[in-house]
Parts: C-alpha cells; structure tokens; sequence
C-alpha cells in the first residue's frame, strides 16, 4: 500500500479533529512532533490558521498550566538552579551537537498567565516549531530551555506532578549571577547560536537584553518582537487613517517592558518623520495600575520615566473615584487619542464608554487589544466595530473569528510574533549577522506593514493572512537582513544575492551543515519517504536520536530515546517517514514543499 503525504496530511487532520477539546488537540500536536516530524510540519503547514492558535497562543498557555500533567516526552533542557555550578556541562548534554537557534525561559511571566515555573518550557517548544515552519530553520538545530529558579505559585508547588525544582523564585544578585552562568557557558559551547529570551517579568527582561545584547547574538521577543509587529500593524493603519504618524496621539494601557517596547519603536518612527525625540515622546501617554505615568512619580524605571508627562498637563484632569488617579476613562475624555494600544492583561478595560468617546473625536480609530490569551484581551473586536460604527481599525494580540458587520465579514488582524521572530531567525541565520539591533526589528516592521492588504483596500485587514506567512518571512527577513549590512553586522552583497541566500534558507536553512543523527543502516537512503509500508517494520536497532533528560544532572547520561512510531492510528502499519529521526530535514523540506519562490540561480 502506497499513501502520499497529501493522504497522511489528510488522515492526521481527521484525528486532530476527533479531539473533544483544545488542549487535547494540542496534546496530539505534541505526540506527533514528537513521532513523526515530517507529518507534524506538513499538517501544520496544510491548515496553518487552525493549528497555529493551537500550537502555540493562546492554547499553549494551558498546556504551560498543564504542563508537567501532560508531559509524555522529553523535549528541550531544563537548567535548574541546584546545578548552577555545571551549567556547560548541561548543555553538552543537548541532544544535537549543532545549534542555531535557542529559546529560554524562566518561566515567570508566561503570556498573561503569570508564574508558571517549569511549565513555562512550553512557550520555548511552541516558538521553535514556529521558526521551523516559517523560517526554515532545521529542527534539528533548535533548542528549547528553561532556567529553573523555582516558582511562587503556590499551586505549582502543591502539585504533587510538578517537574519543576520546588522552591520559591530565586531574585536578587544570585538570580542575575545564574543567568551570567548560563550566558557564559552558551558562550563557550555555543558561540554563534541565536538566543530568543522569552517571557521574563518585567523586572528581569530590559536588564538582561540591554546586559547582554553587545554580547551575543540575541534579543528579547516580548520587547522587540512584541514592539516590530505592533508597529508594523500601527504603519499600516496610519497609511489607511490618513493622518502621518507624527500627527497621532498614542495612549497606551500597560507601561511593562513589551509596552515600553513598542513606545521605543513608534517614538523612533515618529523622529525619523520629523519630530524632535522630545516632541515624540510628548506624544504618548502610558498608563499603569497607579495611573499615568508623571513627572512626580517615584516608582517608574529609568525606561518608563522617559514617557513620564509632566504633571502640569493634567493638573486639571478628573480623577478615578476608585483610586483618585489620571487612568484610561480620565485621559480619553480629556485628549485628543488617536491609537490606543492594550499590553495590560485586563479583560475588557476597552470599554464602550471609552472606545466611543475616542471615536467620538476620532475619524477612523486605531485600537489594538494586544493582551495573551484571548480570555485576557481589553475588548471584543466584534464590539469595537459596534461601538465606532465599523470605523475601528483593528488588530488584536490574540486570534479572533471574523466579524460580520453590515453585510461584510471582516476579518481581524492578529498581531501575532510570528509575523517577526521567524523571520528575524532567517535573516540572521542567512546572513551570519554578529548581532541584532532594534534598527532591524524596525526594518521588518516596515516590511511587514508594506505587505498589509489595507494598502489595496482600506477595509480588509492590517497584516497579511496567515496563509502567506512563509512568503511574508522572506520580505521581512531581507529587510532586516538589508539593515543588519548596513550598520557593518552582516557581510556586504548584492541585494540578488541577499535575496537568494534568504530563499535558500528558507527552503533548506542549514540542513547541509548538519551533522546527521547516527541511524540504523536498515533505514539510510530510504527514498520513498512518502509511501507506507504494508508489513510491519522492525524497531531499529540502537539509538536514533539523543535527548538530553529534563531533569539531568551533571554527571547524568543523556537519555536516548527511538524516535520509531507508535502505530499509526489503530493499525499496525507504520509509515516509513516516521522511522527518520529528527535531524531529516531535508525530508521536511521535500515533503512540505518550500511554498516560496525559488532562489534566481536555480532556475533554468
């Protein structure tokens, strides 16, 4: 019996679908990453706007609450604390010896859920099957970790299932002496691999990206992945408004280091149109817990204190009745806003009073709810578009379906990072960049809102489908890689070959510089990868792929585990792809199909 892959596709789609709920279906993701690759990529790749709201947010945050109940295999390292003395000795014990991309964790500000302590190696597994996906990288050469300093969520450490080491955060100098620790044994090992930081609170973030970022090759996707696709979605809808962006008026609810992030990347838009750094700055009015964000204030970061308005400007304000504070109702009533941008985790603080007074004075509103998950976005887009007589222009952080209105089905923008950081892998990856700067994340912005289909018509949305996101990658990839030759990080080429170079990675990354995973003879040279074999196939003999434990010691052997399948829904039969370990990219590539246009010189 002979089933193409297009069958397999098929026939896994079928199973997904038979799950009874979200996060059993993210389970059975998981299950076939973890079984057969090629299948999990092609399946993903076939319906990328269903599965990727399941592979990663906003489902992805109950599978980190989930985590160590569903935890069936090992995937990624778990570095924790009580080994802080051994940490280059935990990452030899990586399960490939060649690694172009990391995604770490410490789990404590995990979307908007908070603390979640080892669960948090969720995000990083999700983010590099996206970099996968979209931006080619072999899997093979992705690496997801968690820096366990324990956790304060008190149901964590209850649960008597929990991974994790179980114990209250580590803070302080011995918190930033760990993560040195860990930063100077990547260093050692892995030199010129990407480090992704991803979901470290507030007070971690900023410090640790602006410590090491003239170090390593690294940046933090929460500040300037979060930054580069809200912007993107802001350049888009400003071209549609018809108002420059030097003219808008930005309030924005959340003054974290994503909302200090994105205020950074519009302020710097904002001077290269023409204003002085001052007069952006005066531009936005970013608002916390505690209010606005003053002159007076004592408890705002250095970051934060640079969008402080001066007190006199609101002297005349109403105050919260709640609290006696300048919030969100307060400002709307008293300025002129233009943009309103939500990073706060408060479900539905957009409310219809607020969002019609902005529209109110405002021709074609912009209003981006951005908070993760869905449960915890400041509105409804359905009700935005109500409560401004469908002159909203929206995108939102988390997936929503489309909105019928007026005899249209308009469909919502998710300002999603996966728009960004997988593109910004390619770039780099491609280009062998030494660094990353916020020019660059800048660049892709600009990319991105150059591929809004707002542009050909004001009313269909401000970012690309999800469809498109692996030719989208590739554009955004060459202006940030155009940007990284520029500021001298990038060797300098043609642009046709900078744009070739991106399209091979895209399709084959750096599957030839892989080091092949040792397999048994029985199965090398396997062509056929996409027929079905109709007898039963022998487990191979000796170890396919090595995975390092998630809970090795220093002196602990990797684990080594087969990546042989289980049997293939109820028969026996198994498909011959399966039997491939993980290190097969080349047969991802062949048999997803590289959905981008072939580089220039391979035409004939």
């Amino acid at each position: 019996m002979v089933e193409t892959i297009e069958e397999q596709s098929s026939r896994a789609h079928k199973a997904f679908l038979r799950k009874h709920d979200d996060l059993e279906r993210h389970i059975y993701l998981r299950q076939l990453q973890d079984t057969n690759e090629v299948l999990f990529y092609r399946l993903l790749l076939d319906h990328i706007e269903e599965m990727l709201p399941i592979v990663y947010t906003p489902v992805v945050a109950e599978a980190c609450q989930e985590f160590s109940h569903i935890y069936r295999r090992p995937r990624g390292l778990i570095i924790s604390y009580p080994f802080r003395d051994n940490i280059r000795r935990l990452l030899q014990n990586r399960p490939n010896e060649n690694v172009g991309v990391i995604v770490v964790t410490d789990g404590e500000r995990v979307l908007g859920i908070g603390d979640q302590g080892v669960g948090g190696l969720g995000i990083p597994i999700g983010k590099l099957a996206l970099y996968t996906l979209i931006g080619g990288v072999p899997p093979v050469q992705t690496l997801p970790v968690i820096l366990d300093v324990g956790t304060n969520n008190d149901e964590r450490l209850a649960d008597p299932e929990y991974l994790g080491w179980r114990h209250q955060r580590v803070s302080g100098d011995s918190y930033y002496d760990f993560v040195d620790g860990f930063v100077q044994a990547l260093k050692e090992e892995l030199p010129h691999t990407l480090l992704q930081w991803e979901d470290f609170s507030k007070t971690h973030a900023r410090p640790i990206l602006d410590r090491y970022r003239d170090q390593l090759l690294t940046f933090n996707d929460d500040i300037q992945g979060t930054a580069a696709v809200a912007s993107g979605a802001i350049f888009s809808a400003v071209r549609v408004s018809g108002r420059g962006l030097r003219e808008q008026k930005i309030v924005m609810l959340g003054a974290g280091s994503a909302a200090i992030g994105v205020a950074d990347f519009l302020c710097e838009a904002m001077v290269a149109d023409g204003l002085t750094q001052q007069e952006a700055r005066s531009r936005f009015w970013l608002i916390n817990r505690d209010g606005v964000l003053h002159s007076q204030r004592t408890d705002l970061s250095e970051e934060q204190r640079v969008y402080a308005q001066p007190v006199e400007h609101f002297a005349n304000f109403p105050r919260s009745s709640a609290n006696n504070n300048v919030g969100l109702s307060e400002v709307i009533q008293q300025i002129d806003a233009t943009i309103l941008i939500g990073l706060s985790t408060l479900p539905g603080a957009f409310s219809e009073s607020i969002v019609r007074e902005m529209a109110r004075k405002c021709p074609r509103p912009i209003i981006l709810p951005l908070s993760n998950p869905t449960s915890k976005s400041e509105a409804i887009p359905e009700d935005v578009l109500h409560w401004t007589d469908g002159r909203a222009l929206i995108a939102t952080g988390s997936p929503f379906l489309d909105v019928h209105y007026q005899g249209r089905n308009m469909r919502i923008a998710q300002c999603n990072n996966v728009y960004i950081f997988p593109a910004m892998g390619l770039a780099l990856l491609a280009t062998r960049a030494r660094r990353v700067t916020d020019r660059m994340f800048l660049a892709a912005a600009h990319a991105l809102a150059a591929q809004s289909p707002a542009i050909a018509d004001p009313s269909a949305p401000l970012l690309p489908a999800l469809t498109g996101l692996r030719q989208a990658a590739v554009e955004i990839a060459f202006a940030a890689a155009e940007q990284a030759q520029r500021e001298g990080l990038a060797p300098k080429t043609t642009a046709e070959v900078l744009r070739n170079a991106i399209i091979s990675a895209s399709v084959a990354s750096l599957c030839t510089a892989c080091a092949p995973t040792k397999i048994s003879p029985l199965f090398t040279g396997i062509r056929p990868l996409m027929q079905r074999s109709s007898v039963d196939l022998p487990e191979p003999e000796g170890p396919m792929m090595q995975t390092a434990s998630p809970l090795a010691t220093s002196n602990e052997m990797p684990r080594r585990t087969s990546t042989a399948p289980k049997d293939l829904c109820t028969s026996k039969t198994r498909t011959i792809g399966t039997l491939l370990p993980v290190a097969s990219i080349r047969c991802v590539i062949a048999l997803i199909g590289p959905r981008v246009p072939a580089p220039r010189r391979a035409r004939r």
